[in-house]
């Protein structure tokens, strides 16, 4: 059955529309992603489609009796309790208990709905809609605020959906797996992509695809308008009896060719961030030792428990774990915005922060996006304007108010502001909240060689796979550690309900020896299994690092990096089973006389 009908519709915003004539039919069982650049009105769009707003031409139709699920970018709830707004009947209380828990909201069922935080409201805003019986779902950036958990909880809820989809994400693993058709907007019009042949039924693939193919054929009919317009000036530029033999309509002709354009594009060029990663202040040989840092809030409530780590130059440091384990507090604690309450933080002489945090805070939105620039200098200099440039914001953006840019440009000005700082420490926590996906390669890129140390706290999996090298776990008890095999290394052990692997080799000591002292085995038998012990270990740290070599040739492609982050954590099991090996035999080797080091190929 037919959902939602939407014919012609269009919108815009002061000094600039949005988008033109775009129409859409929703049937039962579509699953339609809608992607565009930050501003380019999909969050309009979204609300047009589900009746809150109505657009400034065109008509939306619903369907006979079809009722439709509406999640807004930032949602409002009602006065309550967290259970009594999604509780609709007490016979379902429990699942949508059940619901509020996977979604990281359990243990704040009682908490009143005024006293959240936006990702909290975002929540249990999610937890509400999924509750409800719908034949259509329109949900708007569903993922934010959401933990790796919960994405994947709703990764599956939404496959098993059956009625008709449309959602705004910027998480590329979602959008992936669960749409079979992607609209979108660029330059005011809609483009809706349908996959076929080898896009095994992926509405994002279909869509990268043909936005290729678009860009290419833009591209090939601007050098034939190029080409066709220096002929025709040519020939007008033969004199005036060549062109008194030729009709009147002719020298017209070439005229309009030659004062035509070609389609303006949305954006200026590529985000470019080259100058912001050349203009980084230099970071000496010293970055951020954490020294036994551990954290609990005045009332007691025990946030991380001491742990070690040091950040060192070109470090690419991940950080994981559930809502309110304490990632941002990590974050915050290195940043200076909270005291340790124990332990301490030894932080670098020539170490310049600049922290990307996910609230804003330190932006005032009344202000304007040029006065937010230029800061205490009251107007920005040239380079401020070429910097607002650089990251689409020229002409009318430089002066519009903070307050009326959509939350990704919001965000990349946050970006612009976090890096005008030249820091050479970046801490980013959820920066791919609201950013578009052209934003998030370019930041990717941008991330690729730049010289400082970067620490992140995401959900997105593709972003933290094409960014990051090693991953810290905080669990839930506030007990913090590396894990091995990166983002699906840290999932496969919370499958398996093991949060940690010890750090070998350098740190851990060799296992108890009383058990492997049992077997008595000959010095010759454990010289010779300690020699293809070693052999072993070496193959498989061989293998794990040509894994790695291709999980950093992956590029931007989220199909080869899910593969490539996959091979890395089957690699890296096969390293430490082989540690947990040698480790053994070096044990009982010891205990019987025999050097393990001789024995090492």
């Amino acid at each position: 059955m037919i959902v939602i009908d939407a014919q012609g519709l269009s919108a815009s915003r002061p000094l600039r529309p949005l988008f033109t004539d775009v129409s859409l039919t929703i049937g039962t069982g579509d699953r339609i992603g809608v992607v565009g650049l930050n501003g380019c009105g999909k969050s309009t769009l979204l609300r047009m489609l589900a009746g809150q707003w109505e657009p400034e031409s065109g008509v939306v139709r619903r369907g006979r009796d079809a009722r439709v699920g509406f999640l807004d970018q930032d949602p409002v709830l009602p006065a309550g309790t967290v259970r009594e707004a999604v509780v609709r009947d007490p016979a379902t209380a429990w699942q949508a208990e059940a619901m509020l828990d996977r979604l990281g909201m359990g243990a704040l069922l009682d908490s009143p709905t005024n006293q959240l935080s936006g990702g909290q409201r975002k929540r249990v805003a999610l937890a509400a809609v999924l509750m409800g019986e719908w034949e259509g779902l329109i949900l708007d950036e569903p993922t934010n605020h959401l933990d790796l958990d919960a994405i994947q909880f709703l990764e599956e809820w939404l496959k098993n959906f059956t009625g008709a989809l449309v959602l705004v994400t910027h998480d590329r693993h979602v959008l992936d797996a669960v749409t079979t058709k992607v609209l979108e907007i660029d330059g005011g019009h809609g483009y809706l992509h349908v996959p076929s042949g080898w896009h095994n039924g992926s509405g994002y693939a279909a869509y990268l695809d043909a936005r290729s193919e678009r860009n290419a054929r833009i591209e090939v009919a601007e050098q034939v308008r190029r080409n066709l317009a220096r002929a025709e000036l040519a020939w007008l530029r033969r004199g005036a009896p060549a062109r008194s033999t030729k009709p009147k309509a002719r020298v017209a002709a070439a005229k309009a060719i030659i004062a035509k354009a070609p389609p303006a594009p949305q954006r200026s060029g590529d985000l470019d961030l080259t100058a912001a990663s050349m203009s980084t202040t230099r970071l000496g040989s010293k970055g951020v030792e954490l020294h036994g840092l551990g954290f609990a809030w005045p009332d007691g409530t025990r946030v991380l428990r001491p742990f070690e780590h040091v950040l060192e130059p070109g470090d690419r440091l991940g950080i994981v774990g559930a809502n309110g384990a304490g990632k941002s507090t990590l974050l915050d604690l290195i940043a200076g915005r909270l005291k340790p309450s124990e332990g301490s933080i030894d932080i670098g002489r020539t170490v310049r922060i600049g922290y990307y945090d996910q609230l804003g805070r330190e932006m005032d939105i009344s202000r304007r996006v040029r006065d937010a620039v230029a800061g205490d200098k009251g107007a920005p200099s040239l380079d401020d304007i070429d910097l607002m440039r650089r990251f689409w914001f020229d002409g009318d953006a430089q002066y519009a108010e903070i307050s009326t840019l959509s939350g990704g440009e919001r965000r990349r000005l946050q970006l612009l502001l976090t890096l005008v700082e030249q820091p050479n420490v970046l801490l980013l926590d959820e920066p791919t909240n609201d950013l578009d996906l052209d934003t998030l390669r370019a930041l990717e890129d941008f991330l690729d060689d730049w010289p400082g140390i970067v620490v992140v706290v995401s959900h997105d999996r593709a972003f933290l796979d094409r960014t990051v090298t090693e991953v810290l776990a905080i669990d839930d008890g506030g007990r913090a550690g590396l894990v091995r095999g990166g983002v699906a290394g840290w999932l496969e052990t919370r499958r398996h309900s093991v949060m940690f692997v010890p750090e070998r080799l350098k740190s851990s000591p060799p296992p108890a020896r009383g058990a492997a002292v049992k077997a008595l085995r000959s010095p010759s038998t454990i010289k010779r299994l300690l020699t293809q012990a070693s052999k072993n270990l070496a193959d498989a740290t061989s293998a794990r690092d040509r894994a790695s070599e291709a999980l950093a040739a992956a590029g931007s492609d989220h199909r080869e990096l899910a593969v490539s982050s996959e091979a890395l954590a089957h690699a890296q099991m096969a390293v430490d089973r082989a540690e947990e090996e040698w480790l053994e035999l070096a044990a009982e080797a010891e205990s019987r006389g025999v050097d393990p080091e001789e024995q090492m190929p």
